[in-house]
């Protein structure tokens, strides 16, 4: 059983009176424009998805070396890296988004600590290069354009209360949630010092068939799989007792899109109020091919962290 710690299972910013609803409503009829970020992971699938739907013009940032992955129905897909920014400013005055959700990052956070300096370089100072170019684009144009920053639960590192809100302390346990901190405070800073329309969505933990196959829920998935059908023996994970705070990623976009239609600019968590153990998730996951785990999940040192975020669970009421 999962552990609440918060509020309803999910809260996902649903508009809060009717005047609220009708902005909504009467914001789809009209045809805006989005750039996405990060666009060929987990998160920018279900974005670009749900904005398809909702009539947006979608375009998404990929990175030079991104193997070849065409050009999917209803998006216009353009080079970009987060570590250089070089033509940003190009990109925003050729497309002139109305909103734009900066997804990408360097996401291993275990892997950000074997790279900590592009780490910072790519999920840190990348999230100022592109509030500077909207600052300079908005004063170029005239125009106002929405900012939605991906901020982490990983910022909160080593807890000391739980559930964690948006009043909660950051303390970051590794390379990665130091360089979302940067972020999101500089994420603030352009929002109070420049009047830029920037949100911060503090998300948990979110899962997906699209998850990459880096993430340990992936990883288990799949090695489940591959178990069941006697191409693979054993599974190596790390910490088997860390505490996370799982949602499902289609809900979170909406979130994120929610966010933006917001009267003011702000800063949310997003959460389900629930953690689950690794081992639980283990449980479910093999249990439900009918395997007993224990038997083929091994515990290897190379995958702990030097610095362990052992519980995460998210108050997402506000």
């Amino acid at each position: 059983m999962g552990r609440r710690c918060a509020g309803p299972t999910l809260q996902v910013l649903a508009t809060r009176n009717a005047e609220d609803h009708t902005r909504l409503i009467m914001s789809e009829t009209t045809k805006r424009v989005a750039f996405i970020t990060g666009i060929s992971g987990q998160d920018g699938y279900y974005l670009s998805q749900l904005l398809l739907g909702k009539g947006y013009d979608v375009h998404g940032l990929i990175p030079c070396n991104a193997p070849g992955i065409g050009e999917p129905p209803g998006l216009n897909l353009h080079y970009g890296d987060l570590a250089d920014g070089g033509n940003f400013d190009s990109l925003l005055d050729a497309i002139q988004p109305d909103e734009v959700y900066n997804l990408a990052a360097q996401s291993h956070v275990r892997l950000s600590f074997d790279l900590p300096v592009y780490t910072a370089n790519v999920t840190g100072v990348g999230v100022l290069r592109w509030l500077e170019a909207i600052r300079l684009h908005q004063l170029r144009t005239g125009r106002t354009v929405k900012f939605y920053q991906a901020s982490s639960s990983e910022m909160f590192g080593k807890v000391k209360a739980s559930p964690q809100n948006e009043q909660t302390p950051f303390h970051p346990r590794s390379p990665y949630g130091c360089a979302k901190v940067f972020g999101y405070w500089q994420t603030i800073n352009y929002r109070e010092s420049y009047g830029l329309f920037a949100c911060n969505g503090v998300l948990f933990n979110h899962e997906s068939p699209k998850r990459g196959e880096g993430f340990v829920t992936r990883k288990i998935t799949r090695a489940a799989a591959r178990i069941k059908l006697g191409l693979q023996d054993k599974l190596m994970l790390g910490n088997l007792d860390s505490q996370r705070d799982w949602g499902f990623a289609g809900d979170y976009v909406e979130a994120m899109w929610r966010m933006l239609q917001q009267p003011q600019p702000d800063d949310y968590v997003v959460a389900t109020g629930e953690t689950h153990t690794i081992r639980e998730f283990l449980d479910e996951s093999f249990g439900h091919i009918g395997l007993d785990w224990h038997k083929h999940v091994e515990q290897d040192p190379r995958f702990l962290r030097p610095a362990e975020v052992d519980l995460l669970c998210g108050d997402a009421s506000k």
